[in-house]
């Protein structure tokens, strides 16, 4: 059995017990839409089973949460048409959520993130986000495609 955290907004997301704009999702690992995020496209990638940090995070689950990264990486970056991504993971400082996360975040030259000062909004309502959402999970479609299965969906 999978270590779960019935506290963890992210165990209950994995789950499917608590809403989320999910846009991939194996056995292993799930990536969705960050609510509040830096960008529309600001992807988060969990593993389903709870670990607080990437310390605590088992071997045979690092390449399997980021070869997803990889992919949404890419995916990302075609379904906002940006330039390029920024990607990050927090352990206990500023990490809002003690459960493994690995953000995405699409990135344009000039598109105002300056240092490590981001003001997060939220999408403009529901359908703004599903629209966002579905985009991505079309380009991370055309991404494996193009790449092949990541290991953690093998």
């Amino acid at each position: 059995m999978e270590p779960f955290d019935p506290q963890c907004v992210f165990c209950k997301v994995a789950a499917g017990e608590v809403d989320a704009h999910v846009v991939y999702a194996d056995d292993r690992v799930v990536a969705f839409l960050d609510a509040r995020p830096l960008f529309p496209g600001h992807v988060l990638v969990v593993p389903r089973a709870h670990y607080p940090t990437l310390g605590d995070l088992p071997d045979d689950l690092l390449a399997p949460l980021f070869a997803v990264v990889r992919r949404i990486s890419l995916a990302v970056q075609l379904a906002t048409e940006a330039q390029g991504s920024f990607i990050a993971e927090n352990n206990v400082v500023s990490q809002s959520v003690p459960h493994v996360h690995v953000h995405v975040v699409p990135r344009t030259k000039g598109d105002g993130l300056r240092g490590f000062f981001w003001p997060r909004h939220r999408y403009e309502d529901e359908a703004h986000a599903s629209s966002v959402a579905e985009a991505v999970r079309r380009a991370y479609e055309a991404v494996e495609s193009e790449l092949g299965r990541p290991a953690a969906g093998r």
